[in-house]
This record gives structure tokens, C-alpha cells and sequence, in this order.
């Protein structure tokens, strides 16, 4: 029996717990997940219980002051996961709780929405004399009990919206006794204008098949694993991931599939809606926050039993959980950028572990660890190399533009051979999918006689020029300048300014001068940033509204259009100059995705890469989707680089705005650090970051090293919890950093 303690964390930074007494009136109420209110000190706070122990080691205790009488927000199972990365990611334990319920649900008064319904009344059955009698006198009233008949019940706004009726209107039909009125909750809907008509499984081919019985195995072993689908793009991975839901749902258990960018989010609702219907549930951070609440609530009252979304979809309280999928799990984007700073792959693999659930990772493109952990025999490895009905495989051409240039005499931004290709998808009607990693119209403002370049006054970056505006941006900060009419240096002064670099917004300026009858479209971060303008432009491109979309990384995965025959990549090699040792990898899956988004319809496709490094083994690799031959390359690399798998990386960045009081705190703390850490770990730094200066503030960082986590983690969380570092500066820790910049 308890001896009435509960054990809280609040919502304070403090990475600590602390005991309460339950009062007698709440004891067999509290439970794990209940949400409190405490005094703390002087003031009042809110606070979760994350436990409840037989003793304090403090004999004196404050009480509970109240119990929020909402439903325990979380169980065990999902506290084991949120201390699993607290201590992981080296974050406090509050946040890593916070990363776990949507600010939406976290939120004290937080609640569903309630609004005045209107509903038939039961037995109410006027004559067509009433109703004519009605229609004489008030024609509002009758259109809206007209209305209601059909609908059997509806909102108040709505009947006055569609048919001009007020309350008062009807009150007097409530007071005939045709309907009643009540407050009902009315869901918010993130998806209420989205029409989507119930599909059937197809059948399967043979490998879908054989990948299907392997997922079956691991979701009824005894201890579910993880399953690596390695699929070729357009080889039906997604049926696969649906057939095994169905499996889940039919032992009686829930499903969560992850995608790793919210512009895939509404064809991935289409298909899992079209499949499963009402039970299916979205989260991810472009919903409102009453639309959050509302779906996070259907899925913890079970009414929601399959969850899609991005990464912070994974903590969905789906109970009993009997699978995880993580699509495209290569993907950078499942890194949360905050702390803490987990990737959503890794901890869906932990989350599996914990509750007993198989997980399944899909890619054409596997990231080198999750491959690597194949060839260790910790991950399960299925195979689907053909395309579905055996469609071939599009034709990679490599043009090398080094002949481009060499040939034209100056260096051109669309290839002859890419021109033509493009004509000849249009004399088609086919569509075209052109591909650039970086948005803007000229990379870099300069003075063609000093070389003077424009730079973000608070960043160490270049200034971006965007023609629509006829403006600078810069990418990382958001800091808007004019164009200057001179050069801006003091000593030069020059009034010749000239753009360089290529941007999409100079590709889809290009092309639309080339093809001026062509209907040509862009999408990139500056064209997508209203709600829905994901799904508005994909699907203006799935009717045929247009034939040319000019994109960055948002198109080049997961994406699936049947008359897309071309794809065209205007220069490969913009990731392969990034200072990261992950810059061939990133660019061998950025090309075979993108490449893959050709020739999915009955229509074989052709993809042209635009490079002048065209015999890089990444791009050599990507020409066949060669991923062995990559892999063995490339691990061989990291291996004696000592860079992951081989290691686990984590960088520890400091901020600040005093740059001498950054660059004191990060020394100080690596001198510390290193006098307790095991010689099996490797510290390199401090020094300036890549990215020295963002957003206005000083940026240094060292690096650690070392074949587990464990080996400096704790020691590194133990010293940041008593560090203090300088006012202004903060600390970062990015364990399992997939980018040194």
C-alpha cells in the first residue's frame, strides 16, 4: 500500500523530482501521468507525477494543492521512453516529458471545443401544412429545418451561415418541438476539406508479399525486432506498410507511421485515409493547436487507431501499440533541432524495444547506420528491388557540364540535352520535375573588380538575392536588405553589382523565358509557407495544371505522380561541397530519390543529372540506385575516418553574443570535461563552428567522439548541470549529430 507520495516534476528547467504527500481525498486518484498543481516555494506550479514511491527520503513534505481533472497525459511505458532520452540526449528530464505531450495538450485549459448543436428532436414529424405554413411565414426558419432533415443535425453557425436563420429563429422551431438545441463538442478537424473515397487493397506482388510475411513475423514474436525495407522507389513499400496496419488492427492493436516531411503528409493522409478511414488520425506541427488537441485526444480515447505524421507523431498515446514505421528513414528531418535534440528513428526503435512493438525502417536509400546494423545482425533486412507491375527503373544521364561549358564558352544553367528533354515532354503533355537544393534566384551579391561580397550583418553567410522582390535574404536569419546600387566596399565603391549562383528561383526564371507557353511552378520553403500550400501546389500538379515543377528537396521523396517522365537535377553537386562527412551520402540519396519521383506510371522515365564532378562515386552510384556498391565504399571511408557508425558523435555548441565570452566558456568547459573522460573518448575543439555567427550570435563548438554514448554522456550531463556559464551564453548538446554545422 502507498504510503501516499507522489513523486513530480514541473514544468520549471530545474531537471529534478520532487516528492509530494497525497491528501487522502486524491489517494486511488493520482496516478502516473496525472497532472498537479503544488506550491513551490514562494509561488505556485504545475507538475506531472512520474511517480509513485513507498517512502521520501525528505520527512517533511508540502502536499497537493489539486488534482487537473484531466486523464493521466501519459502511462509508464512512455515515461520509461522520456528518461531513456533524457539520459541519451543529455537533455533535462522536463523537456524530454514536454517532447512527449503537444504544447496544445500540455497546456493548462487546455479543452475541446464546444459550440450550440441543433439536432432533430425525436418524434418530431410536422405536416406539409406545418411546413408550408413555415416556408410562408419564415422562409430562414424553413431552409434551416430543410437543412437539418437532410443532415439529421448541425451547428447553430452553420444553419445561420447556409441559410441566414438566427438563434432566435430557432428557439421558435425548439419551441414547435421539430429540434433541440445543445452544446455538443465540435471537432477540429485538420482535414475536414479534404474528400478522400475508400480504396481496397490491391494484391500484392511477390515481393511485396514476402516483405509483408516478414513484418507479420517480427509484430507475433515473442520479442518483436526491427525490420529494414529496403525497396527501390515506386517498388510499393507504402502497400506493404498498409497491409501490416491492417494486421495490427485486426490483432486489436494501433499503428503509428511517421513520414519525415509535412508536405508528404497530405498524400499520406489520402492513401491511409482512403484504406482506414475515420480511425485515422494527423499530427504534425502545421495543424492548429485546437486541431492538435482535438486529434491527440481521439487517439488517446481510442477512436483514432492509426497515427500519421512527422516526428512528433511518434509519442502519440496509441495503446496497445502493435507497430511503428518509419518512412524514408534515412531522412534528416526526423532530428529534433531542440532540445532534446532526439532522431525519430532511433528512438521508434527504442519505443518498439520498450513496448514490445516491431518497428519497420523504409527506404530506397538506408541510411549507413541503419545498414550497418543489418550487417551486425541487430536489424532484420528485407529486399524489394522491382518496381510494382514490373515497371523499369527510369535512365539516368549523367551530362557532364564541364563540356557544357567548355562548348558553349560560358557556363549555362540548363544543358542543351536537358532543354530538349523537357521539349519533348511537353509536345507529350507529360510532366517534368526539375530539381535544385537551394532556393533564391542568385547565391551571392558581389563586386565583380574587388570580389567584395554581400554578407548578413548577423551571420557569417552570404546575402541571397530573390528577384520577385528584388530584395537580399538571408537564409539563416530571415534579415531583409535592398540591393545596393554600389559596391559595399568603402574603398571601392563600384556601381556595377553582379549576381552569381543559381537559385530555383532563377531555374523557373530560366525556364519560363525557354518554355514561355509551359505552366511552370516552384516549390521551395518561400513558396510553401502559408497552411496548406503543400498540398495546394501537389495538387494543382497531380490534376495537370501544370507541366513543369521547379523544387528543392521537397520533391525529391515520397512523392508519387504517374505522368511524370522527366526529372531533371540542375547541378548535383551543390551537397557534395557541403564541409560534412556525411556530403556523399547525402548526395547519393538525394539523387536517387529524386530520380526515382520518374517514370511511376505506365510511361518508362529519364532522369538528367547536371554535374561537374561526374565521376564521384556518389553520383556514379545514383546513376544505377547502386546503394551496395556505395555502402561498401563509403563505410570503408568512415571506418578510417572514425566517423559514425563506427562512432557516436555528439557536438556541444556554445552561443552567445559576447564573442570572447563564448569562445572562455567553451574552453573552460572542454578543459574540464577532458579531465574526466576515459581515454576512450575523443575530444577535438573548441574552435568556431562552421557557422561562426547566426542570427547575431557567436557560435563555437568541440566535438566528442567515441564508440558508445554512454562513455561520455552522463559525465557531460553531470557537468553541465553544475556549470554556469557567463550571462548570455547558452549550451547546446547535439548527441548523434548528423551535421557539423
Amino acid at each position: 500500500m502507498s504510503a501516499g507520495i507522489a513523486r513530480i516534476i514541473t514544468d520549471l528547467a530545474l531537471d529534478r523530482e520532487f516528492d509530494y504527500r497525497i491528501p487522502e481525498e486524491w489517494r486511488g486518484k493520482i496516478c502516473i501521468g496525472s497532472v498537479v498543481r503544488i506550491p513551490f516555494g514562494r509561488r505556485r506550479a504545475r507538475g506531472f507525477v512520474t511517480a509513485l514511491p513507498e517512502r521520501s527520503a525528505y520527512p517533511e513534505l508540502k502536499s497537493i494543492e489539486g488534482l487537473v481533472d484531466v486523464p493521466p497525459l501519459f502511462d509508464a511505458a512512455m515515461l520509461r521512453l522520456a528518461r531513456w532520452m533524457a539520459d541519451y540526449y543529455a537533455a533535462p528530464f522536463e523537456q524530454a516529458i514536454a517532447a512527449l505531450l503537444p504544447a496544445a495538450v500540455r497546456r493548462e485549459g487546455a479543452k475541446h471545443k464546444e459550440q450550440r448543436v441543433a439536432r432533430r428532436a425525436e418524434g418530431a414529424r410536422p405536416t406539409k401544412v406545418d411546413e408550408a405554413v413555415l416556408a410562408k411565414r419564415s422562409p430562414k426558419q424553413a431552409a434551416a429545418w430543410a437543412l437539418l432533415t437532410q443532415r439529421g443535425e448541425c451547428t447553430a453557425a452553420a444553419l445561420e451561415a447556409e441559410t441566414g436563420v438566427t438563434l432566435a429563429g430557432l428557439r421558435s422551431l425548439e419551441k414547435k418541438g421539430w429540434l433541440v438545441l445543445e452544446k455538443g463538442v465540435i471537432r477540429r478537424n485538420p482535414h475536414d476539406r479534404m474528400t478522400v473515397l475508400p480504396t481496397v487493397a490491391p494484391p500484392l506482388m511477390a515481393e511485396q508479399a514476402s516483405a509483408l510475411a516478414a513484418v507479420r513475423e517480427e509484430m507475433t514474436a515473442a520479442k518483436p525486432g526491427v525490420v529494414l525495407l529496403h525497396g527501390v522507389t515506386g517498388s510499393g513499400k507504402t502497400e506493404v506498410y498498409l497491409a501490416a496496419i491492417q494486421s495490427a488492427l485486426e490483432a486489436g492493436q494501433g499503428a503509428i507511421a511517421l513520414v519525415p516531411e509535412i508536405s508528404l503528409t497530405p498524400q499520406a493522409m489520402e492513401r491511409f485515409r482512403g484504406r482506414f478511414g475515420e480511425t485515422v488520425a494527423v499530427l504534425h506541427s502545421h495543424l492548429s493547436d485546437g486541431e492538435r488537441h482535438d486529434e491527440w485526444k481521439r487517439i488517446a480515447e481510442g477512436r483514432a487507431r492509426v497515427v500519421v505524421g512527422a516526428r512528433s507523431a511518434l509519442f502519440a498515446p496509441v495503446r496497445p501499440l502493435g507497430l511503428v514505421v518509419v518512412d524514408e528513414e534515412h531522412e534528416p528531418a526526423y532530428k529534433q533541432d531542440e532540445s532534446p535534440r532526439y532522431n525519430a528513428r532511433d528512438v521508434a526503435v527504442m519505443r518498439g524495444r520498450l513496448e514490445g512493438c516491431a518497428v519497420v525502417l523504409g527506404s530506397a536509400t538506408p541510411s549507413l547506420e541503419s545498414y550497418h546494423n543489418v550487417r551486425l545482425g541487430k536489424y532484420r533486412l528485407v529486399r524489394m528491388l522491382d518496381r510494382v507491375d514490373r515497371r523499369l527503373m527510369p535512365a539516368v544521364r549523367v551530362v557532364d557540364m564541364r563540356v557544357e561549358t567548355e562548348k558553349a564558352g560560358v557556363p549555362h544553367l540548363l544543358s542543351q540535352d536537358l532543354i530538349e528533354a523537357i521539349r519533348l515532354r511537353l509536345d507529350r503533355a507529360e510532366q517534368t520535375l526539375l530539381f535544385l537544393n537551394r532556393r533564391g534566384y542568385a547565391t551571392t551579391v558581389m563586386c565583380p573588380l574587388c570580389g567584395h561580397v554581400e554578407t548578413c550583418p548577423n551571420c557569417s553567410v552570404k546575402m541571397t538575392y530573390h528577384k520577385n522582390a528584388e530584395q537580399m535574404l538571408c537564409h539563416i536569419c530571415g534579415e531583409v536588405r535592398a540591393v545596393p546600387a554600389r559596391c559595399g566596399n568603402p574603398a571601392c565603391g563600384a556601381p556595377n553589382i553582379k549576381m552569381s549562383g543559381v537559385g530555383t528561383q532563377r531555374v523557373e526564371a530560366a525556364v519560363r523565358k525557354i518554355f514561355p507557353r509551359a505552366r511552370v511552378e516552384r516549390m521551395d520553403s518561400d513558396t510553401t509557407g502559408a497552411k496548406d500550400a503543400h498540398a495546394e501546389i501537389l495538387g494543382r500538379f497531380r490534376r495537370g495544371d501544370m507541366d513543369i515543377l521547379v523544387g528543392t528537396q521537397m520533391i525529391a521523396k515520397g512523392l508519387d505522380f504517374p505522368n511524370v517522365t522527366l526529372v531533371g537535377v540542375v547541378l548535383a553537386d551543390l551537397s557534395l561541397q557541403m564541409p560534412d562527412f556525411r556530403a556523399a551520402e547525402r548526395t547519393f540519396q538525394l539523387l536517387t530519390q529524386v530520380a526515382g519521383r520518374a517514370g511511376r506510371g505506365d510511361v518508362p522515365g529519364e532522369v538528367l543529372v547536371q554535374t561537374y564532378a561526374p565521376f564521384h562515386p556518389a553520383v556514379q552510384s545514383s546513376r544505377n540506385a547502386d546503394f551496395d556498391t556505395f555502402f561498401d565504399q563509403e563505410i570503408e571511408l568512415r571506418r578510417e575516418l572514425g566517423y559514425p557508425p563506427f562512432t557516436r558523435l555528439a557536438t556541444v555548441l556554445f552561443r552567445g553574443k559576447e564573442e570572447q565570452a563564448v569562445d572562455a566558456c567553451s574552453r573552460e568547459v572542454a578543459e574540464k570535461l577532458k579531465a574526466v573522460l576515459p581515454e576512450t573518448v575523443r575530444l577535438t575543439g573548441p574552435a568556431p563552428a562552421p557557422l561562426a555567427k547566426a542570427k547575431g550570435f557567436h557560435r563555437a563548438q568541440f566535438m566528442l567522439r567515441s564508440a558508445a554514448a554512454r562513455d561520455y554522456v552522463p559525465k557531460l550531463r553531470e557537468l553541465l548541470k553544475t556549470c554556469k556559464p557567463p550571462k548570455g551564453v547558452t549550451i547546446a548538446v547535439n548527441v548523434d549529430a548528423l551535421s557539423l554545422m
